[in-house]
C-alpha cells in the first residue's frame, strides 16, 4: 500500500520533498528516498513503511543501531508524532499531518536525546550546532533528565505489527535490499557498471579518492628537470661560465705594476669578483682602487651602461691581458655593422676607420678637456683662459698644452734640443702656420706601436689606438704611457 511522505532538509536548506511509495528507504546510497551522506550512516541503514494504520520503522542493519526517543531501536517500531529519531548524527523529527508522514531532518550534537526534547519543547526546533552521533543514554540518565527543570513526556509505543503484517514488512524489506544492492547506477560508491556476478564479480574496489597518485606524480615530474639540469650543468658549465682559465694577472700572488692599480693580490680566488648579493662592477671597484688609480668611467659610457667587465673580460686563457684586451675592444662596439643602441643612441667607425682630426673647417671639434680633467691637470699643464678667448682658441690652448714640452719625440720626428715635441715637431711652417702636416703626423704617435711595457704590438701599427686620445679612467696616473712622456707629471 502506498503511502505518502514529506522530507523537509533543515540539514540542507532545501524546499520539501514529498514522495509517494510503499515504503521509504534511508541510508548511504544514491537510490534511497532519504539520503543521509555520512560515515556512520549504513548504504541502507533504515526503512518506513505503512501497514495497519502505523508508519512502521524497520532497522535494516541491526549492527548499526538507530536511536527512538533515546532507545535502541531492535526491529520495528511504530512511529507516534513527536518521535524523534536519530541515525548517525541526524535527528529525524516525526509529525503527522492529515495522516500524511513528516519527516524533518537536522543535525544533532553529542548529547543525551533527552536533553535534545527539553530544548525542543522551549524552542519548537531540533537545534543542535554541531555533527557528532549521538551516544545510547541510560535508562537512568533518561529518567534523571525527565525529572528535571524540562521535563517532557515521551510519546507512548505503538504497538509492533500483527504477524502477518510482520512476515510482509519482511518480505517487502527483503525485496527492496536486493534490488538495491543489484543497482548498476554509477555512483562514488559503485565507479564501475555492468558488473558480472558470481565469481566474476569484484566484492570491492578502491574509489579514487582512496588513491594518492599527485604526490607521486609532483615527485616524478619535479625530478625529471632537476636531472636534466644536473646534466646540462655538467656538461656546459665549462663552456658556458668557464671557457678558459683566469688571466695571469688575477691568479698570481704579487703585484707587478708599478704604481699598483690594485690594492691587494687575487691569487686566484673565484669570491674576489664574483658574490652573491654584490655586482662584479663593485667587486672591481673595491679592488681597483689605489692611490694612483680610481676605476671611474668617462660620462658617455656610464650613461651607455657600459662598466669594467664589459671592457676588461676574464676567463680567456693565463696568457691574456686585460689592458690589451679593452683596447682591442673599442672596435668591438664603435663600427658600422654594431646595430645596437646604447642610451637610445647608435655607434659606428670613429673618423671613417681614420685616426681623425680635431679641426674641421677651421673649427675645433674636440670638446677639450672637461672640468675633471682641467682639475686634475691644472699644475701640470698651467693653463689660463683668457676674457678674449673664444671657443675655439681656448680648446686650441688645451690641445697644444697636452701635447708641447711635456712628451718625448718619436723616433723621426724633430723636437727641441730635451727632445720634447715642439711647434716643429707637427708644422712644418710657422708663418704663414702650416695646417695641412699635422693632419698627417698624428699618426706618428695616436697609433698601434710596440708598448715597451706589454712587450708587444696590440694594435697594428696601421691601426689608431682609441685610448691614446679618449682617455677613460681620469684619475689613472698611468695613462699617459711612460714611453712618450719626457718627464713625470
Amino acid at each position: 500500500m502506498e503511502a505518502t511522505f514529506i522530507i523537509a532538509r533543515e540539514d540542507l536548506q532545501v524546499d520539501p520533498v514529498t514522495i509517494v511509495a510503499e515504503g521509504l528507504l534511508i541510508g548511504r546510497l544514491p537510490i534511497c528516498e532519504l539520503l543521509l551522506n555520512h560515515p556512520s550512516v549504513s548504504r541502507l541503514h533504515a526503512g518506513i513503511t505503512y501497514a495497519d494504520g502505523n508508519y512502521y520503522l524497520r532497522n535494516l542493519r541491526p549492527s548499526n543501531p538507530i536511536m527512538v526517543n533515546g532507545a535502541k531501536l531492535e526491529e520495528y517500531e511504530a512511529l507516534a508524532d513527536g518521535d524523534v529519531v536519530g541515525i548517525g548524527p541526524f535527528a529525524l523529527n516525526i509529525d503527522f499531518a492529515q495522516g500524511w508522514l513528516v519527516v524533518k531532518v537536522s543535525l544533532q550534537i553529542a548529547a543525551s536525546p533527552a536533553d535534545a526534547m527539553a530544548r525542543r519543547e522551549a524552542s519548537g526546533l531540533w537545534d543542535l550546532p554541531t555533527t557528532a552521533q549521538l551516544e545510547i543514554p541510560s535508562e537512568a540518565t533518561l529518567a534523571e533528565t525527565q525529572g528535571g527543570a524540562h521535563q517532557r513526556k515521551l510519546p507512548a509505543r505503538k504497538s509492533k505489527p500483527a504477524e502477518a503484517s510482520s512476515t510482509a514488512l519482511d518480505v517487502f524489506w527483503d525485496k527492496r535490499i536486493t534490488a538495491a544492492t543489484k543497482t548498476v547506477k554509477p555512483s562514488p560508491l559503485f565507479p564501475l557498471s555492468g558488473r558480472s556476478s558470481g565469481k566474476a564479480q569484484s566484492v570491492w574496489a578502491p574509489t579514487t579518492d582512496l588513491k594518492r597518485r599527485w604526490p607521486v606524480s609532483l615527485i616524478l615530474w619535479g625530478m625529471v628537470p632537476i636531472a636534466l639540469l644536473s646534466i646540462a650543468g655538467a656538461l656546459f658549465y665549462a663552456s658556458a661560465f668557464a671557457p678558459a682559465p683566469i688571466s695571469d694577472a688575477h691568479n698570481r700572488a704579487s703585484l707587478n705594476l708599478s704604481p699598483p692599480i690594485a690594492n691587494h693580490v687575487n691569487a686566484g680566488s673565484c669570491t674576489s669578483c664574483h658574490a652573491l648579493r654584490t655586482s662584479m662592477e663593485t667587486k672591481c671597484a673595491s679592488c681597483h682602487t689605489t692611490e694612483s688609480f680610481i676605476p671611474t668611467v668617462i660620462q658617455p659610457h656610464l650613461n651607455a651602461g657600459i662598466g669594467c667587465v664589459d671592457c676588461h673580460a676574464e676567463h680567456r686563457g693565463a696568457s691574456f691581458n686585460a689592458i690589451d684586451g679593452a683596447l682591442l675592444s673599442c672596435f668591438e662596439c664603435h663600427n658600422d655593422q654594431n646595430r645596437k643602441t646604447y642610451n637610445g643612441k647608435s655607434v659606428s667607425t670613429p673618423h671613417g676607420g681614420t685616426f681623425g682630426y680635431p679641426v674641421v673647417n677651421g673649427h675645433w671639434k674636440w670638446t677639450g678637456l672637461d672640468t675633471e680633467e682641467m682639475a686634475l691637470r691644472k699644475t701640470t699643464l698651467k693653463l689660463e683662459r683668457l676674457p678674449s678667448d673664444n671657443e675655439d682658441q681656448w680648446r686650441s690652448k688645451q690641445f697644444h698644452a697636452v701635447h708641447l714640452y711635456r712628451v718625448r719625440a718619436v723616433a723621426g720626428l724633430p723636437g727641441n734640443k730635451d727632445g720634447e715635441l715642439s711647434c716643429s715637431s707637427c708644422h712644418a711652417t710657422r708663418d704663414p702656420i702650416d695646417l695641412t702636416t699635422p693632419r698627417t703626423t698624428c699618426a706618428r704617435c695616436h697609433n698601434g706601436q710596440p708598448d715597451a711595457r706589454a712587450g708587444r704590438q696590440v694594435i697594428a701599427s696601421d691601426k689608431p689606438n682609441c685610448t691614446s686620445c679618449h682617455v677613460q679612467h681620469i684619475k689613472d696616473k698611468r695613462h699617459w704611457n711612460p714611453g712618450l712622456l719626457s718627464r713625470a707629471d
